[in-house]
């Protein structure tokens, strides 16, 4: 099954989109609120708070908001919670009260479907977040969250996450900008499998495990993931998956030796037209 038709499962029912459930919900939530006459109150004025805009320490690099550090030293009430390599993270149908952020390691989202078969829709690393859609009133999870290597995360209540957000500007509007590049990412996906070939789509995929294009020092190096995972994820079989890793490798765009090494040169695949 393709990450196409798994995501339009999972968003769509009547067949057309009118908004963005997830983000509309959002929106609502961070933004405005509604007074007891039916007037819309600004954020900051909610819940009786004035707050004021504060200045971003940048240091001359941009936005360094940090939302590890926030997260450890801003009183968020949240847990700890470490996890075996291919241990489950939370399961297919459990109930939907949390959301995740991961301090290291990585984690992968799967599908099933009625007939046991599995695709993989999502992939997190360090500094993502995932579980977010109990924010938008889910309330069981949609899919199965399983640590791929080694993993840490933090767990973070949904009512103590929302009145953090309420309450603290800049991990809002760091939240904000993380579910919009994440819808951005959705799109990129649909377009990705609807018009390039099985060998571009995988080498788009490898570059994204290892994070390029999302901080200034990729991982390269990606953690342990299964040729079946690749080909679920691509939406291609595992034959073909083989057929282009050795061709990279031959290449010199992966080293490829029990674990995956990236090179930047695999990016002469996504661009060649």
């Amino acid at each position: 099954m393709s990450l196409l038709l798994v995501v339009s499962d999972l968003i769509l029912e009547t067949g057309s989109v009118v908004r963005c459930p997830l983000l509309y919900s959002f929106a609502r939530v961070l933004f405005d609120t509604v007074d007891a006459a039916g007037e819309r109150v600004p954020r900051g004025k909610c819940f009786g708070l004035n707050m004021k805009a504060q200045k971003r320490k940048t240091n001359g690099q941009g936005n360094t908001f940090d939302p590890q550090v926030f997260l450890d030293t801003a009183g968020v009430a949240r847990k700890i919670a470490e996890y075996r390599r291919s241990e489950s993270i939370y399961t297919q149908g459990d109930s939907a009260d949390s959301v995740m952020y991961v301090q290291k390691g990585g984690v992968k989202l799967s599908v099933v479907n009625g007939s046991g078969k599995e695709a993989v829709v999502a992939m997190f690393g360090p500094t993502d977040f995932f579980g977010e859609g109990c924010m938008a009133g889910q309330t069981v999870r949609m899919g199965t969250a399983t640590a791929i290597t080694p993993t840490t995360v933090l767990v973070i209540e949904k009512a103590e996450l929302l009145r953090v957000l309420h309450a603290e500007q800049e991990l809002s509007d760091h939240f904000i900008r993380y579910m919009l590049a994440h819808n951005i990412r959705v799109e990129e996906d649909l377009v990705d499998q609807l018009f390039n070939s099985s060998e571009k789509r995988l080498a788009r995929t490898l570059l994204l495990l290892a994070r390029y294009g999302k901080q200034d020092h990729p991982v390269r190096v990606l953690p342990k993931v299964s040729q079946e995972t690749l080909a679920s994820m691509v939406g291609t079989t595992r034959s073909r998956v083989n057929f282009f890793m050795n061709k990279f490798r031959k290449l010199g765009f992966i080293e490829y030796n029990g674990k995956i090494k990236v090179n930047k040169s695999l990016l002469t695949v996504v661009l060649h037209e």
